[in-house]
């Protein structure tokens, strides 16, 4: 989870050419991906010496900025897999609240890793007759082999707007990773022990890694 969370940073953070801050197109799902990238990267920016002072404000800044283009409620149901069904309905709602601040406080660690690498998307595809759309990308670092990369999004039948929920990097999918891990905590111990392992991760400070380089392996070198 920490390689495909830093990886993350890496897409958001280093879009080719000037970000600009511009309105979200969630009609398009290439114009959602860069344009979440570029406003997200554009507030980083402008509030440098803040985050220095208080990396916590990246919570903020990943809760204002990426959440609401994430389909948070489909992801956490995904990552639950075969014990959707299992997990009482009197639990869902606070695994999908403490989900969501899962993700939000794993994109906010992951930005503190960030260390000016740059990344190149593909050529929009047509989607008109599509439900679900896989924007790719390939992260490019000067002393470091390129990194493939995908983001997975999905459109609401109801609203028509697009929302990403799951990322690949390398073949390896965020949402398969965490329903892996939980798996066997689902199976063995409940949802509750899935909540606290979130709850205990959330609870953590936001540290600022950027004087690390990035080992994609998942640590710092």
């Amino acid at each position: 989870m920490k390689k495909l969370m830093v990886i993350m940073s890496v897409l958001m953070f280093s879009l080719v050419g000037t970000a600009q801050a511009q309105e979200i197109n969630e009609q398009n799902p290439y114009e959602l991906v860069k344009g979440v990238a570029s406003k997200t990267f554009d507030r980083i920016k402008a509030n440098q010496e803040a985050v220095k002072a208080d990396p916590e404000m990246l919570r903020t800044i990943m809760e204002e900025e990426l959440v609401p283009h994430i389909d948070y409620k489909f992801a956490a149901f995904m990552v639950l897999g075969k014990h959707f069904k299992s997990v009482p309905q009197e639990k869902m709602g606070e695994y999908i609240t403490v989900f969501r601040q899962y993700l939000i406080t794993s994109y906010a660690v992951a930005m503190g890793y960030y260390n000016n690498q740059t990344v190149q998307f593909e050529p929009e595809s047509s989607f008109d007759d599509k439900k679900s759309v896989t924007v790719r990308a390939v992260v490019q670092d000067p002393k470091r082999p390129e990194i493939k990369i995908a983001f997975k999004v999905r459109k609401d039948s109801k609203t028509n707007e697009w929302k990403a929920y799951d990322m690949v990097a390398e073949g390896i999918s965020m949402l398969n990773s965490k329903r892996s891990e939980f798996e066997s905590i689902l199976r063995q111990d409940g949802i509750d022990a899935v909540i606290a392992l979130m709850r205990d991760k959330i609870g953590k400070p936001v540290e600022l890694n950027q004087d690390e380089p990035i080992d994609f392996d998942g640590e710092s070198a």
